[in-house]
């Protein structure tokens, strides 16, 4: 629950009372509940930037009114009210019900609106998106797909529209077991899992292994929605910095002796943001560090179908010769992302342990949707839309790689992905960030900051800049505003114009 209490820190009223009175409002309003449990002393404390006595301090105050009512094992709360009958209500008369306070602290802290405000952001059409990484729709293979849905009607009939196992159809857990070895390491259909996407993959793992207070360890940058799966699962997120080999797994050996977490988050393979590939020494190096210190390594895996310069390595999932990777990947950066169809492939015991965890968020994955994949990977048509796609995104890299370079913006280095969706743009520390934000709003062109895809307060000098759903033309257009909105964030005293950022809401 936060809280929304404003603290002058020139004035000379006592911080601790500040807090109380601010806090005394709001009961006596009826701003927050009876029996409302307020945050722990020293989550809010971290939360207004004070100490933790100064909290302590502000709710005996409070406690010494009979405002608020703390016990042992039970936190703090707001006392019911003494002496006061209650108020009739009718239904015109009754107050809003303030949900913001109901809702879970783990989950106010975890969620972050950003995910849903990049979906948002598809239906726009008034900006050039260089944010979103999903596939572009004009090579989607609609015709294909649609001989596809109705051969499947005529033959397989009402089945496509039923219920299925929750670990999938077989047929196609035995067809995604094929499409493994192509990353070189084939399983059986009982060592695989459909899921809703992969984003639900790594829900799964986190629901089935990770308790609050857990540690992960995870790159640094490393994706988003991860780092929000694994906050709300009440986890303990740890940083390990990452270079242009990946992970660097001499710093994960110091962490994994000092700090024992219980999971091992990883994309080696054009690694969201950062488009970088994990070497073959470090994949090697990250196992035998599993197997000494027995952790278990996520393997995200959604751009490795998508090189288009270099040699593949083997995933460390076909490397992993004693069961210790959890392998999750996705059709939604190729394929039709509406679908929501991705899988886990992992030992038996851990698909058993994650489809009882499956069962209680959504049974089973679209049923329609697993057909018409399997129909379309049998058919090669996978293979097929691979090349062409493969060609076009390289070619949409290359104009992004192109505008960039034309337009040579001052302290901006990066490095050409060899896959994947994404340049990562080191800024100049010149650059203020949200005003950065604000002036790409007004130029109509969008981006994702740094700050995101990091687990701790860093990432401010970073943006993420996407080429797949732009066409060369548009990406050229998106890098000039791009560069507009750079030279007025880097203007003399960009630093100083706090009030010019106040109240935008940025495009991402």
């Amino acid at each position: 629950m936060a809280l929304n209490i404003a603290i002058d820190r020139s004035s000379e009223t006592p911080l601790y009372l500040q807090i109380s009175r601010a806090l005394r409002e709001l009961i006596l309003s009826g701003g927050l509940l009876e029996g409302l449990h307020l945050p722990p002393e020293r989550r809010l404390a971290q939360d207004l930037g004070v100490n933790r006595s100064t909290v302590l301090a502000a709710y005996r105050e409070l406690k010494s009114e009979g405002l608020l009512d703390a016990r042992v094992g039970r936190g703090t709360a707001v006392a019911p009210r003494r002496g006061t009958a209650p108020r009739a209500v009718t239904a015109t008369s009754a107050p809003q019900l303030p949900w913001h306070q109901l809702a879970r602290p783990t989950a106010a802290k975890a969620e972050d609106p950003l995910l849903r405000d990049l979906l948002e952001l598809t239906e726009r059409r008034d900006a050039i998106s260089l944010s979103i990484g999903l596939p572009a729709p004009e090579h989607l293979p609609l015709r294909e797909l649609h001989e596809i849905e109705r051969e499947l009607f005529a033959e397989v009939g009402a089945a496509v529209l039923q219920h299925s196992p929750t670990e999938g159809i077989t047929p196609f857990r035995e067809t995604l077991g094929q499409h493994m070895a192509t990353r070189g390491a084939a399983c059986s259909a009982p060592e695989v899992m459909v899921t809703s996407g992969s984003q639900q993959a790594i829900d799964l793992v986190a629901r089935a292994f990770l308790e609050p207070g857990d540690a992960v360890a995870v790159e640094a940058p490393s994706f988003f929605g991860a780092l929000q799966v694994f906050r709300a699962a009440g986890a303990r997120l740890l940083g390990v910095p990452a270079d242009e080999q990946g992970m660097r797994t001499d710093l994960l050996e110091s962490l994994l002796q000092r700090q024992r977490p219980k999971l091992i988050y990883t994309l080696p393979t054009f690694q969201n943001p950062a488009g970088h590939v994990m070497s073959l020494e470090r994949r090697r190096h990250l196992l035998d560090l599993a197997y000494r210190f027995q952790v278990p390594v996520l393997e995200d895996d959604p751009y490795s179908d998508l090189r288009y310069d270099g040699a593949a390595l083997p995933s460390v999932k076909a490397l992993d010769g004693h069961g210790h990777v959890i392998y999750v990947s996705s059709f939604s950066k190729a394929l039709f992302p509406g679908l929501r169809i991705g899988w886990i492939a992992a030992p038996r015991p851990v698909i058993r342990r994650l489809a009882l965890a499956k069962q209680s968020v959504d049974l089973h994955s679209s049923t329609l949707g697993q057909w018409l994949i399997d129909r379309f990977v049998r058919q090669g048509g996978l293979e097929r839309h691979l090349r062409t796609v493969r060609a076009a995104y390289a070619k949409r890299r290359d104009a992004m790689l192109e505008a960039l370079k034309a337009q040579a913006l001052p302290g901006v280095t990066y490095v050409r992905p060899d896959g994947g969706f994404y340049f990562w743009c080191r800024l100049p520390e010149t650059v203020a960030p949200a005003r950065l934000l604000s002036r790409a709003a007004e130029e109509r062109v969008s981006f994702l900051p740094g700050t995101p895809f990091f687990c701790e307060e860093t990432g401010q000098n970073h943006v993420r800049l996407s080429f797949s759903g732009a066409t060369p033309r548009r990406i050229r257009e998106g890098i000039a505003r791009f560069a507009r909105a750079f030279a007025a964030a880097s203007s003399r005293g960009a630093r100083g114009g706090e009030a010019d950022v106040i109240g935008t809401a940025p495009i991402v």
